[in-house]
């Protein structure tokens, strides 16, 4: 059950990248994030309620707490460097660089939770999973066009909120011992709520959310209804199941992300790209059959 909500979640996940894509062309990725960190958390405790978890939040410990809280502000500040990577630059490219989280997780899985079975298995799938993001991060051969914030600062975003992602995954895997996953998705939303606003306060940008076009604004209401799906079934595949394993899964949103980028925002992948993004999914598929 576990690895279906790992697919599920990467599908929820490649869905949320387009239409946050789509939705960024008249908005701030602070004000992005903040806007959609809400509908997240409606959502959320909508599916505390339906699942009646809420009466065991007196039962949750004072270790789990903390370490939730810390998986928040780890996703709050994945968050933030992601949807500012992707206004800067292009999906196709963002994405790759934010999904090598799923390398660092692994291997920090490997270390802290002893996930060592099939080990040299699992340091193959991952290092495939290496190359295959490499061979995906290209830098076009043209003038940064700085009107449009087309340029190479993207990628400091994008390995931001790669190292950022790795640390939520640890940290949610401790924090969410002995705590039903839905409620604690719906903890740790909160805490990325109160950091996006408060970012969003500190640079005086409220005042953008009333001249959002109405179009964008449904886009990032959508694609927060997405994440909000991706995150339950994440959660709870990261609580039944192997660190190590959900994680690449989980990362298999880029197929996703990566067809409807082509489809939609018409971004072309080049040989290159193309043949890192097969030994992605190969990788992931080590990792998946014999992690």
């Amino acid at each position: 059950m576990w690895l279906i909500m790992a697919v599920l979640s990467a599908l929820f996940a490649g869905l949320t990248a387009i239409l946050a894509k789509c939705g960024t062309k008249s908005m701030d990725s602070d004000v992005i994030t903040a806007l959609r960190t809400a509908v997240v958390l409606v959502f959320s405790w909508i599916m505390v309620f339906l699942t009646g978890s809420l009466h065991t939040i007196t039962d949750i410990g004072m270790r789990s707490l903390f370490f939730l809280i810390l998986s928040g502000f780890a996703t709050g500040a994945s968050w933030l460097c992601y949807f500012k990577a992707l206004s800067l630059g292009d999906v196709n490219k963002v994405t790759p660089v934010d999904k090598s989280s799923t390398v660092i997780t692994v291997l920090l899985a490997i270390v802290i939770f002893q996930e060592t079975s099939h080990l040299l298995l699992k340091l193959t799938g991952t290092a495939v999973l290496a190359v295959g993001i490499y061979r995906m991060i290209e830098k076009k051969e043209t003038v940064p066009d700085l009107h449009n914030g087309k340029d190479s600062r993207w990628t400091v975003y994008a390995i931001l909120s790669a190292v950022f992602a790795a640390l939520t995954s640890i940290l949610a895997k401790i924090g969410i011992t002995g705590v039903e996953s839905n409620l604690a998705t719906a903890i740790r939303t909160a805490v990325v709520l109160v950091m996006a606003w408060f970012i969003v306060l500190i640079r005086k940008k409220q005042a953008q959310v009333r001249t959002t076009a109405r179009k964008d604004l449904a886009l990032i209401c959508l694609s927060g209804i997405t994440t909000g799906a991706s995150w339950l079934c994440y959660y709870y595949a990261i609580q039944n199941g192997i660190v190590s394993v959900v994680v690449p899964v989980d990362k298999l949103s880029i197929v996703i992300t990566v067809l409807f980028s082509w489809l939609i925002l018409k971004e072309r992948l080049t040989r290159k790209a193309l043949s890192g993004l097969l030994l992605m999914v190969c990788g992931t598929l080590i990792l998946t059959i014999w992690g």
